[in-house]
This record gives C-alpha cells, structure tokens and sequence, in this order.
C-alpha cells in the first residue's frame, strides 16, 4: 500500500514500500504544498489542454523544483511526453538523445542522471523499477491506454532491455474509482474485448456501466507475469479525495495536474566519486615517482 509523506514545508506525496527496498527515487504527487493559485492550488504540474484558464508556467516550474527537491532529484533531467491516451513507450536509455514532448504514454529508462514524468487528473499513473532499480518506467494509464496495452508494452520495453518480469516491482498511483468512473455500454464492450470474463466492469440500470481501471492494470500486470506481491497500490480517490487530487472529471476540466516521478538507480552507487579518490590518489603516487626520479638522475651527474 503506498504511504502518504510530507516535508518540513507541507508539501504532500505518495511513496511505494516496494520500490523504495529497491532504492528508485520517486514520487505520486498530491494537490498539497505547491505555489499555484486557485484553481490550480497548488501543487499544479501541468494545465489542462483546450481550456482557457491556464496557470502560469512559473508555478508549474517551481512547483516541479520543489517536488524534485523533496525527493532527492533536484539536479536530474525531467523527461516528459505529449501524452495521448494510447499505447506507445518511449525510450530514453543511456547515452539515447530524448526528445521532450514526443507523443507517447510511457517512458523506459535506465539512465540515472534522468527522471521520467507523467501526468494525471484521473487516469492511473504506474510505476515500475526492476528488481536492482537499475530501469524504470513511468505510464499514464486512461481507460484508452489500457485498452491499447500500454503498461504491457511498457513491461515489453523493459524486458527487451534485459529486465526480468518475475522480479519487477510495480506501484499503482491514485486515480478515479470504479464507483464514480461512469462509461459508456461502448467502453464496456471494449473491456470485455480485452479482458474477457475478466473484464472488472459492470453495468449499471441506465445502460452505462463501471469500471475499475487499478484492478484492469493489476490483471494486464499478472497476465504479463508480474508476481501480486510485487505490487503496491493505493484506496485513495482523485476524484472522491478533493482536497488532496485534482480531477478532470470532478472540475469539469478546470482543474491542474498531479505528476508520477521516478528515476533509475545507479547500478554502482558512488561508483565514480571512489574512481576519482583513485585517480587523485594515483596523480599523487605519480608525483612522487617523477621526483624520486629526477633526484636519482641528479644524483647520477
């Protein structure tokens, strides 16, 4: 179960269990302890498309610095995509020039230095480290991305990467509930498409129906071979928990953006501050060498 934190200065965040014991730096951020005035108050990191108010790209900035700060990721690269409610990962590996804003509904890395960003106001944000944290993935999952299979897909990347699936560890952010996601008889149609007798949908008098988009990720993840012990989830609503989320749906799109972070780890931590102790130690050793030889040579004449 994600655990809420918050800092010294009331800002507020979600964290999972699991992938801290993996040491993946990240975060699923509240609508608490941000800069933002109403009604992006105000920990806002995204406005909203196709509407005219909009908050001032200042706040989002700042607010991302904060957020970045409390997690110990101040000085990383944020990745971000245009994000589109479908199926394609972007990749961002070591070494990989990466192109803010592609259109995309997941990123894949295993580049420590760079932390992956997405955005949400009632779509599910998942994250995924393997099992030496040494690659990741942040995915924004609507109704339509897991349809389309994105977190599967997501999984693909990984394992094509060389992660194994039996060891991933998975954390489920925060995101609308089945008991207020209202769809369509079409949307349903699509689940059970999907999912089959597994579709974790149902219909309700009116003809519309249900569904609960964290239980349709957690099967998409064991179908994939994800263990259930392996991932963290959340009861928390965006849409019900007002004063904690901000929500398309429950604002009728006036609303801001919450954001899931989430950064590798380095395979050998510490690795290069030892390296450069070395060689500092070795350009000393090298001194020394070079003037017990010139004494020798002085010696010699």
């Amino acid at each position: 179960m994600l655990e809420r934190r918050t800092t010294s200065q009331g800002l507020v965040y979600y964290v999972s269990p699991l992938l801290e014991r993996v040491g993946v730096k990240h975060a699923f951020s509240t609508r608490i302890g941000g800069v933002s005035p109403p009604p992006f108050d105000s920990m806002n990191l995204g406005n909203p498309g196709g509407c005219a108010v909009q908050d001032d790209d200042h706040h989002i900035a700042q607010n991302y610095r904060l957020l970045q700060s409390a997690i110990g990721c101040a000085d990383h690269t944020r990745l971000w995509v245009h994000q589109v409610h479908g199926g394609n990962v972007a990749g961002a590996m070591r070494g990989e020039t990466f192109e803010n804003g592609i259109k995309a509904d997941a990123i894949v890395s295993n580049d420590p230095a760079k932390l992956l960003a997405v955005r949400v106001a009632d779509c599910v944000p998942v994250l995924i480290a393997g099992s030496d944290g040494a690659i990741v993935a942040a995915v924004h999952a609507g109704w339509r991305g897991v349809i389309a299979g994105v977190v599967t897909n997501a999984i693909n990347k990984m394992i094509a990467a060389g992660a194994r699936t039996e060891s991933l560890v998975v954390a489920v952010g925060p995101g609308i509930s089945e008991n207020v996601f209202e769809i369509g008889p079409e949307v349903i149609d699509e689940f059970q498409r999907v999912f089959g007798s597994d579709a974790p949908t149902r219909r309700t008098a009116d003809g519309k129906g249900r569904v609960d988009l964290q239980r349709a990720i957690t099967i998409q993840l064991n179908r994939a071979g994800v263990l259930s012990s392996q991932i963290d989830a959340t009861d928390r609503c965006t849409f019900r928990d007002q004063a904690e989320f901000f929500s398309h749906r429950r604002d009728r799109g006036i609303t801001g953006r919450m954001a899931a972070l989430i950064a590798a780890r380095s395979k050998c931590p510490g690795l290069f501050d030892e390296l450069d102790s070395f060689l500092a130690i070795l350009g000393d050793a090298e001194e020394t060498i070079q003037a017990a030889s010139l004494d020798d040579l002085k010696q010699l004449r």
